[in-house]
């Protein structure tokens, strides 16, 4: 399957192309976090970004460490355990899962609770089972190429900060650590990831996969916020397990 947006020329130069697809296609455009940005979410709206999103926090670390274990180039691994250092930390410093939770508690929410995966949406977890599969068993170069949503996350996370500090009370130095530090990691990760894969996708079939794997991901994160809004904010149907308003709270 040709995978690249149609109306970039098909030899279009590999950066270009996966520059499109994020313009097009990143998770900044979904009404959701126009919401979120805006000051329009209600406290438990924000409270179930929170959960769900940290099923997607938690499960970076445990992709890296798929991919890594296929990984049979040294330098390669020493460049990417980075990764997991950033989102694991140490044992007493802690890294963005402990920042996240930092942000969970914030919102009044158990860090816990949060932690435990309680709560997570449905679609949510399929999503994120779905990334981890794929950075586990597809080549190397997509699951590289995958990754490549960094490449369109600072802005997000300028725009958010920028957001919450305005419309939230919650909202503070240490609350929104998180995204600070991801504005300076993110782009350490994408610098090399980018570099590789335009290094390595060295035939148009590789060209075709590496922007096959771009469109993935931002599907994964896309389909989070859907669910997202289909059950905390319209219609607001919330399935069988998933958080109930109330629940989990400090």
């Amino acid at each position: 399957m040709n995978a690249y947006p149609r109306e970039m020329p098909a030899r279009e130069p590999l950066e270009a192309r996966l520059r499109a697809i994020g313009a097009a296609r990143y998770h900044d455009k979904h009404p959701f976090h126009h919401r979120l940005h805006g000051g329009e979410c209600s406290p438990d709206e924000v409270r179930a970004w929170v959960i769900n999103r940290w099923a997607y926090q938690a499960a970076i670390p445990m992709k890296d460490a798929a991919f890594l274990s296929r990984c049979a180039d040294p330098a390669m691994r020493r460049a990417w355990r980075s990764r997991i250092e950033d989102h694991d930390g140490g044992i007493s410093e802690g890294g963005g899962i402990r920042r996240w939770l930092r942000l969970a508690e914030a919102v009044g929410l158990d860090p816990d609770y949060v932690a435990s995966g309680r709560g997570v949406l449905p679609a949510t977890q399929f999503a994120v089972d779905a990334y981890i599969r794929y950075v586990r068993d597809m080549p190397l170069l997509q699951a590289v190429a995958s990754s490549l949503t960094e490449l369109f996350a600072p802005s997000i996370h300028e725009r958010r900060i920028e957001g919450l500090l305005q419309h939230y009370d919650f909202a503070n130095a240490a609350s929104l650590s998180y995204f600070r530090k991801r504005l300076t990691e993110a782009p350490k990760d994408v610098k090399f990831g980018l570099a590789w894969v335009l290094e390595k996708a060295n035939t148009p079939e590789k060209e075709d996969g590496a922007c096959e794997a771009l469109i993935f991901k931002t599907n994964v994160l896309w389909a989070q916020l859907d669910a997202l809004w289909g059950a905390y904010v319209e219609p607001g149907r919330i399935p069988p397990g998933a958080w109930q308003p109330g629940e989990g709270l400090t």
